[in-house]
């Protein structure tokens, strides 16, 4: 199973390393060194990934993973637990932002650590990895934080500069800045990479914003 290409937290619902920002860490809060598991690893490693079947099947279960309850005890727990043995699993991440938003704290019941050290260890573990700065983009987003959302969201392009989905979110969050220029440039990569929702070229349109790319 390869992780999936359009993973992020969906910047629809009105929604470090490099240039990016580095992760809110709540101050004091000791977010701990990765240790390796067995199973565990890089979620984007093909051999680590092997190990991935253990680890889902009794703790980021389907149920976990759409937050309806935990597996073996709380959702924070299973899915933190995820998080000790793959870091970067960009699931569990998209799943414990989505928590932590829904119950309006930093740090769900169970886990191990806020939302934001989880963000701080995965991107030590990986700071090239596209997709986790594309989710925390979007979980920063999800607390209003635009300028820091914006900063991990290029990031992200700058990375994987053929992901459609992240131009797509990148252009929303510059719609919502009012940065036409930009909202349509995004928009022109997102649809010329094969992006198929019409959202985000709609808004541009009914704000009169719109030009066919050149």
């Amino acid at each position: 199973m390869k992780p999936s290409a359009h993973l992020t937290i969906p910047l629809l619902l009105a929604i470090a390393t490099g240039s990016a920002a580095a992760p809110r860490v709540p101050i004091g809060e000791d977010c701990g060194t990765y240790v390796r598991h067995d199973p565990g690893g890089d979620y984007t490693n093909p051999t680590d990934r092997e190990g991935l079947t253990v680890v889902e099947q009794y703790h980021f279960t389907p149920e976990v993973e759409r937050l309806v309850r935990g597996a073996t005890g709380s959702l924070g727990a299973d899915i933190g637990y995820t998080l000790d043995h793959f870091p970067n699993h960009h699931r569990a991440l998209a799943a414990m932002s989505k928590l932590a938003l829904r119950d309006k704290t930093p740090k769900p019941y169970g886990a191990r650590y806020s939302i934001g050290c989880y963000f701080d260890r995965a991107l030590r573990f990986r700071p090239d990895d596209a997709r986790v700065h594309a989710l925390f983009g979007g979980y920063l987003l999800g607390l209003g934080q635009s300028d820091a959302a914006l900063e991990q969201l290029q990031e992200a392009v700058r990375l994987e500069p053929g992901n459609a989905t992240t131009h797509y979110n990148l252009g929303l969050l510059y719609l919502k800045r009012k940065d036409y220029q930009q909202a349509r440039a995004s928009a022109h990569q997102a649809y010329g990479l094969g992006f198929p929702l019409p959202g985000l070229k709609n808004q541009l349109t009914a704000a009169g914003q719109w030009r066919e790319a050149e």
